[in-house]
């Protein structure tokens, strides 16, 4: 049985006779009393009564009809489930983020925006560091990703830049450069004797190798006390009181009631970015909706013009 003899066997119970059935079906009469009669002796029942006057459903031909509308109906209605994955309005979308881009008010909101406007996409999100969604977007099992800089650059992916803020130095809430009269800024020399901790990202350009190299621009090299896989987990030492560290401006919430936060006056060679990643050759139906939902975003954000940084340069 072929599915096309569904639809012949619903087009001859619809009309009730087999020459307006053909008519419909845009084929001539016998062949269609053929395969009919083929369907019949394959089910081994007769589904039709023949009068002179056409033909009247079987009992057995009223319950197949029921079976064959069901059949038909499904097959339509996945037809028109594969046009909407198609047209990228259904589908499933897998989104990872860093901790320290997620603590960014974009971040959530862009999500949010994303499962208003495309409720039929099932959104998946997930967190990692920078290395394991690069990773992850290259190998397809995450469709795209928001991290702050690259670890590596493979060059299947772009690197898409859409914002950039200032850092701020995290310093535990009773240190002494915390608590002194109107501590509203600091100079990067005044943390020479501290000890720094890092997110750990070997041979890595960005955030902290810059810091590193404005240290040692500034005459001093920083005593690094932890190295960490994530910014969230650097506040959480310095909320400990382990040392200080330099994060995005957007996380200055939290651990509020023990970290301290304050703008380096001298910081202007660091900033933090914001960085979409992607596969070049596959933003397309989910995907190509959630970037251009990001990219809008970013430009209400931020009077500037994205910039796309190409696989294999620093971002």
């Amino acid at each position: 049985m072929e599915f096309r003899h569904l639809r012949y066997f619903l087009a001859v119970a619809e009309a009730g006779h087999m020459t307006r059935a053909a008519e419909r079906l845009g084929i001539q009469q016998p062949p269609l009393s053929l395969q009919i009669k083929a369907l019949e002796k394959e089910l081994g029942v007769p589904l039709f009564h023949r009068h002179p006057k056409g033909v009247t459903l079987s009992d057995a031909g009223r319950v197949f009809e029921r079976e064959a509308r069901r059949l038909v109906d499904d097959m339509e209605a996945m037809r028109t489930r594969m046009a909407r994955v198609a047209r990228g309005e259904q589908g499933e979308l897998n989104v990872g983020f860093t901790s320290s881009a997620a603590a960014h008010a974009f971040t959530p909101e862009t999500l949010r925006a994303c499962r208003r406007a495309w409720p039929g996409i099932a959104l998946s999100i997930r967190e990692d560091h920078a290395a394991g969604i690069t990773e992850a977007v290259e190998a397809g099992r995450l469709h795209c990703g928001l991290i702050r800089v690259p670890v590596s650059q493979p060059p299947s992916l772009t690197f898409e830049v859409l914002l950039r803020e200032p850092v701020l130095v995290a310093l535990p809430g009773d240190h002494a450069l915390a608590t002194r009269r109107r501590p509203t800024s600091l100079k990067l020399t005044e943390l020479k004797d501290e000890g720094f901790v890092l997110v750990r990202q070997p041979g890595a350009p960005g955030l902290y190798a810059n810091l590193l190299a404005l240290c040692e621009a500034r005459g001093f090299r920083p005593r690094v006390v932890a190295e960490v896989e994530r910014m969230v987990s650097s506040l959480n030492l310095v909320a400990a009181g382990a040392g200080v560290a330099v994060v995005p401006a957007s996380m200055r919430g939290l651990h509020a009631h023990a970290v301290a936060y304050l703008p380096l006056v001298d910081g202007a060679p660091l900033d933090a970015p914001l960085t979409l990643v992607y596969r070049t050759q596959d933003a397309s139906g989910p995907a190509a909706h959630f970037l251009k939902i990001a990219r809008d975003a970013a430009r209400r954000a931020q009077p500037r013009t994205p910039s796309r940084t190409p696989s294999g340069t620093k971002a």
